[in-house]
């Protein structure tokens, strides 16, 4: 160790013990987190495999397990609110936990009572149907439920030992003049992509909340970067019938997204976000590299500097424990009020086919087979990822089939589980910032992907 440079720049003290603190955890989140295996399905990670074996396990217990923790939130919260025990009161992590602003708290509260008729089948079909809270209670609740739980658990890995700031160190010259964020923010990226957009929103929150992003660095990440992930685009390929055309579909959402990666963060509303931290931490800089220092030692003496000072396993399963618990008490309740909503408006009015008029002829301009059909399948998306694959099955061309199968991808922006995971999130995102970053997107990836439509059929 001794050609290492300390992040102080004195002299660096740096055992073996700190090297392997930081390797033996990093690979380990590596491997879990990152790194993809072959599953029935297809290709996954293993967070995400292991959610699979859980729900495969318990799935058909989730649903109520979910709702009484949407019920420990409103619990909590009361009690919080009308008693202030102690135990609440005394704890930095539990007074946060439950003590939503009144939105929020009314947003919980919707969400347990629609999570309880839904799960009991009672109430009105409009709410509990399979294509509204059915739909979200039994299908998605189950795939948080478990994802929550697992990336929850293993997240310190990737956090607490170093890894990010040796991955951060070396992409510093990459990600800030390319996509306007620091180095680290490559591992939350390819996390996202590789992975879950759920695992990407929860690494990119636990850092925004430890101040290591800005406002405006945060937005960027959850909102640009947080895709779903190779498995999901692969069931929407199947269910629209075009599985021998996967490595287009594929190529059309990488190339697509990194242009509007370029793009977004550049322009409103992504690029009026403040670069303040989190209003209960302090920014921690993201500090140059020395000029007598080489790039990759740096990055190595940065990464051992966080192994250094890191705490012991008992603390790690701490961290864990309450990343799940932030999720699990936080986000499910209001991931279910909100998508529900979301559902019942696209299930049971007009409003998405009305809205979606506009495409119309920009579909028509662009020789896009069908366009009145694919037309609504351009705006239902920001209510659940899966609807425009749903309403677009039917159509005929198979171009339009791919354009709305890779568009419905790339847009990211979906109420049922993203749009409720960062609204529910302490990221300085608004309902209005995700309708604008939902259509910019949409705006931008469309044409790009008619275009590559035209040449693959």
């Amino acid at each position: 160790m001794n050609g290492l440079s300390a992040p102080d720049g004195k002299k660096p003290s740096f055992s073996s013990r700190d090297f392997l603190k930081f390797l033996i955890p990093s690979l380990i989140g590596i491997m879990f987190f990152i790194v993809p295996i072959s599953s029935e399905e297809g290709f996954t990670i293993p967070v995400a495999f292991l959610s699979n074996l859980l729900i495969d396990w318990i799935g058909d217990y989730v649903p109520t397990l979910a709702v009484i923790m949407m019920g420990v939130s409103i619990f909590g919260s009361l009690l919080y609110f009308t008693a202030r025990p102690a135990f609440i009161s005394n704890s930095a992590y539990l007074s946060t936990l439950f003590s939503p602003t009144p939105f929020w708290f009314v947003m919980r509260v919707i969400g347990f009572i629609v999570g309880l008729l839904t799960l009991l089948v009672i109430g009105p079909e409009i709410i509990t149907s399979d294509n509204t809270g059915g739909l979200l209670l039994n299908t998605l609740m189950p795939i948080l439920f478990a994802t929550f739980l697992f990336a929850g658990m293993l997240l310190p890995l990737l956090l607490n030992f170093g890894l990010l700031e040796f991955v951060g160190t070396l992409l510093m010259k990459v990600m800030r003049p390319l996509f306007r964020l620091p180095g680290r923010a490559s591992l939350d990226s390819l996390a996202s992509w590789v992975g879950d957009a759920t695992i990407g929103i929860l690494l990119t929150t636990k850092q925004y909340e430890e101040g290591y992003y800005t406002k405006r660095e945060a937005s960027i990440i959850s909102t640009t970067f947080s895709v779903v992930s190779i498995t999901f685009t692969i069931v929407v390929l199947q269910y629209m019938k075009l599985d021998a055309y996967f490595l287009q579909y594929y190529g059309a959402i990488v190339f697509s997204g990194l242009v509007a990666a370029l793009i977004m963060p550049r322009i409103y509303p992504l690029v009026k976000k403040a670069d303040t931290s989190y209003e209960k931490v302090e920014l921690q800089p993201e500090e140059p590299v020395p000029s007598n220092v080489s790039l990759t030692k740096w990055a190595l003496s940065q990464a051992l500097n966080k192994s250094q000072s890191s705490k012991g396993a008992m603390a790690t399963v701490k961290d864990g424990l309450k990343n799940v618990l932030d999720m699990w008490v936080g986000v499910l309740p209001v991931v279910m009020s909100v998508g529900t909503i979301a559902l019942v408006i696209a299930e049971y009015t007009p409003f998405f086919t009305i809205i979606g008029k506009p495409f119309e002829p920009i579909l028509m301009f662009l020789q896009v087979p069908e366009a009145a059909e694919a037309a609504q399948t351009m705006v239902v998306g920001f209510a659940d990822m899966f609807l425009p694959a749903v309403l677009g099955s039917g159509i005929e061309s198979e171009l339009t089939r791919f354009v709305i199968a890779t568009v419905s991808v790339t847009q990211l922006i979906y109420m049922s589980e993203v749009g409720g995971l960062l609204l529910g999130s302490k990221l300085p995102i608004s309902f209005l910032d995700l309708v604008l970053i939902f259509l910019l997107r949409t705006f931008i990836t469309l044409p790009i992907i008619v275009g590559i439509a035209h040449l693959v059929f």
